[in-house]
């Protein structure tokens, strides 16, 4: 389980190797938290920098670098990290990765290797990889120091808000940030987490009182597209009793439109899936309740 304590350390321990986010208000009782202005263009920059930092700290990073798998977000976050700590990086995305996100690891140096029609089949090809190389493997999710770099930005929203707020929005795919957040927040605020209803990890856990794997597809499942939630975020979850929403296509489909139309802010599909639950109506917040939404990913083509 992963305390305030454990995501207070990690922001000491990640420093100013991340950048604070943004925090706008976007109506009377709504935030938006723009963390796809992270470095490598998501949250997963904050998990991964002190995934790697901590690992290094007890000497657990050999020469071979670091091995990574992702739908894309961990994986240009691990290039990232890679790249300013000089290490080197392999990353194993599904052949179904955006283009973008596969361009972008190239970009930062990292060596891609595509395999498999989703995170999961990629993830056991990583494993093997690390396994044979002795590369440090970097979990996109379900790792201790992971989660706790994750929830380095729900310290920065308590500060940030300092009025306070009730209710945080969090996409999910693993529950990585979920559980951070979770552990950042808890004592101050509720966490709900929103899922795809073809990529519900989290919900079907919770249903069935344990991570199980369930089918992943649709427009978000590149960066919520595990088959099974983390051991770490599900227990978080269940911990505080966390309640999870599920939204479908559609609704992430118009929730990037009606980010773009009002208020010019471009996300990738599984970073509106949180927004969607309020523009959907899924979700609806009582009166007077302070509601921020996490805005946490942007690695899309600006064609798209």
């Amino acid at each position: 389980m992963i305390s305030q304590q454990d995501v207070r350390a990690a922001a000491e321990r990640i420093g100013s190797r991340v950048r604070r986010t943004p925090v706008i208000q976007a109506a009377d009782s709504l935030y938006f938290k723009l963390e796809y202005t992270q470095h490598a263009g998501s949250f997963k920059a904050r998990g991964m920098l002190n995934q790697i930092l901590a690992a290094m700290s007890r000497g657990e990073v050999p020469d071979a670098g670091v091995v990574a798998a992702s739908g894309g977000n961990a994986g240009l976050a691990a290039a990232y990290a890679a790249r300013e700590l000089g290490l080197t990086a392999e990353v194993y995305v599904p052949v179904t990765a955006p283009e973008v996100k596969v361009a972008k690891l190239g970009q930062l140096g990292a060596r891609v290797v595509q395999a498999g029609s989703e995170y999961a089949e990629a993830y056991a090809e990583a494993t093997v990889r690390a396994e044979q190389t002795g590369a440090l493997f970097c979990h996109a999710y379900d790792n201790p120091d992971m989660v706790a770099g994750n929830g380095t930005l729900g310290l920065e929203l308590l500060e940030q808000i300092p009025g306070g707020f009730h209710t945080v929005m969090v996409a999910v795919g693993g529950g990585g940030l979920l559980g951070g957040v979770i552990a950042a927040v808890r004592d101050h605020a509720q966490v709900v987490a929103v899922e795809p209803t073809r990529a519900q990890s989290l919900h079907a856990a919770l249903d069935a009182g344990r991570p199980v794997d369930v089918p992943v597809s649709g427009v978000a499942a590149d960066s919520l597209g595990a088959r099974r939630a983390g051991e770490i975020g599900y227990a978080l979850a269940a911990s505080a009793h966390a309640r999870s929403v599920l939204i479908d296509d559609k609704a992430i489909v118009e929730a990037r439109h009606r980010l773009w139309e009002d208020y010019r802010i471009v996300v990738e599909p599984g970073s509106a899936a949180a927004y969607a639950a309020l523009t959907s109506g899924v979700y609806t917040p009582t009166d007077g309740e302070q509601v921020v939404v996490l805005l946490c990913g942007a690695n899309i083509s600006i064609a798209v």
